[in-house]
């Protein structure tokens, strides 16, 4: 790489770092490639015209090339984690202190990119061959460096397929109670990580079990040992039928999907009750409000918010589907994110009954229906209403749904139609009083 080939011309050692070498180690695809070197960021803006000092205190640049953006830093080694996640104090140092400071063994591991060898300062071998995620060190100094690296050791194991060394392990239920100490924003990044990545329902588990789950998503937890009708659900509780339907997904690449998979029965343990069978009235407006409060606390945005709201509270939309008026049907299927519903429904699907009929009802309208279909261009505009007579006001609304209602299943195809429908409804007998009627 020519970064790492202009910092040794200029002297410096510069090896690949990290999650890189951990990648080529395993064969798996590289997300992105990482620098470690012995130049201080002073000498790193010197060699590179364009450079971004990301975390000039802690040796970590960004240098822009032609080819992308790649993280360069100065081999360091780090003071006490006063604070639970920074340190007190950096000192620049060489490459096996740097490797000495890291999270976990196999992401320290460094390569040289000209004899590509791999350099293992920590036994990494070892915990490859033994396929298991280990700390650097002693596992409570190091988890308790930073909290969140209970959240990371959990998204490792899943991603990679490893387990979690025991010791590792223990200290990571240990210090749980611990996340309460890290930014939302930081827990919601690592869970959007591990629920997007590989092994999602195993994650659900080692969550669950070591006791996570009741720190960061106690609703979550909470769906443990909530029994549902087993004529619907014969897969047993809330929270088995949830981890299965990300056993179901495989993997999950939108993090609202999978967010709204892991929320979309939150609202059931809150409105279980028992009379001739087991029942969750209202479940799903419940667990919209749930679930706004939820991606609220994970700092999700605006939009990502809404859209989770959205897919839990209208997830039991399905049901009713084949009774649905044409125009309601054809409105439903339009929505731009329809095929997170469907998805969402398919998994619901899949991880109890398994009848897949209002799925396969959809995909087959879809097809019948079209696009154009589903949302023609309007047959008139308020601006219709206006020139034949009619004040605007909130009956205007109302007035072009009626006309697309019509249009949507039918009854009604041009533009004269419904000019005329509006002039024998509405301007003989005008909605509301005489008042809005324009003079």
């Amino acid at each position: 790489m020519s970064i790492a080939r202009t910092l040794r011309a200029a002297g410096f050692e510069a090896l690949f770092a990290g999650g890189v070498v951990r990648d080529l180690t395993l064969g798996a695809e590289i997300a992105d490639i990482d620098i470690a070197t012995s130049a201080l960021p002073a000498d790193i803006e010197k060699l590179f015209p364009r450079t971004v000092a990301v975390g000039r205190q802690f040796g970590v640049m960004i240098v822009v090339t032609e080819w992308g953006s790649f993280e360069v830093a100065t081999f360091r080694t780090e003071g006490a984690y006063l604070d639970g996640r920074h340190p007190s104090a950096v000192r620049f140092t060489d490459a096996e202190e740097d490797a000495r400071r890291r999270d976990f063994t196999v992401n320290a591991l460094f390569l040289d990119p000209e004899s590509r060898a791999v350099i293992d300062y920590v036994d990494a071998a070892a915990d490859f061959e033994r396929r298991v995620i280990r700390t650097v060190g002693d596992p409570a100094a190091r988890l308790n460096e930073d909290k969140l690296r209970v959240l990371r050791a959990i998204r490792f194991a899943c991603s990679l397929g490893f387990a979690i060394e025991p010791r590792t392990y223990e200290e990571a239920r240990r210090h749980a109670p611990q996340l309460v100490h890290v930014s939302w924003e930081r827990i919601r990044d690592e869970l959007i990580k591990t629920l997007t990545g590989p092994g999602p329902a195993r994650a659900l588990d080692l969550l669950s079990e070591s006791g996570i789950l009741d720190v960061i998503l106690p609703e979550v937890a909470a769906m443990r040992g909530v029994p549902q009708p087993p004529e619907f659900h014969p897969e047993g509780d809330v929270f088995t039928h949830t981890r299965l339907m990300f056993e179901k997904a495989g993997r999950v690449f939108d993090p609202v999907l999978a967010v709204a998979i892991l929320l979309h029965d939150v609202g059931k343990p809150p409105t279980l009750t028992v009379r001739e069978r087991i029942r969750f009235d209202g479940h799903d407006v419940k667990g919209a409000e749930m679930a706004e409060a939820i991606a609220r606390r994970l700092r999700m945005t605006k939009d990502e918010t809404a859209e989770i709201v959205e897919l839990v509270r209208d997830h039991l939309r399905f049901i009713p589907i084949h009774d649905m008026r044409e125009s309601t049907l054809k409105r439903f299927l339009r929505r731009d994110n329809f095929a997170k519903h469907l998805e969402l429904h398919r998994l619901d699907c899949l991880a109890s009954h398994g009848d897949l009929s209002s799925y396969n009802f959809c995909v087959a309208k879809l097809q019948e229906f079209g696009r154009e279909a589903m949302k023609p261009a309007p047959l008139l505009t308020g601006d219709d209403l206006i020139a034949l007579g009619l004040v605007p006001g909130p009956e205007f609304g109302l007035i072009l749904t009626e006309l697309e209602d019509l249009q949507l299943e039918g009854r009604m195809r041009s533009r004269e139609e419904a000019l005329a429908y509006v002039r024998a409804r509405y301007l003989s007998n005008p909605p509301g009083d005489g008042s809005k009627l324009a003079e």
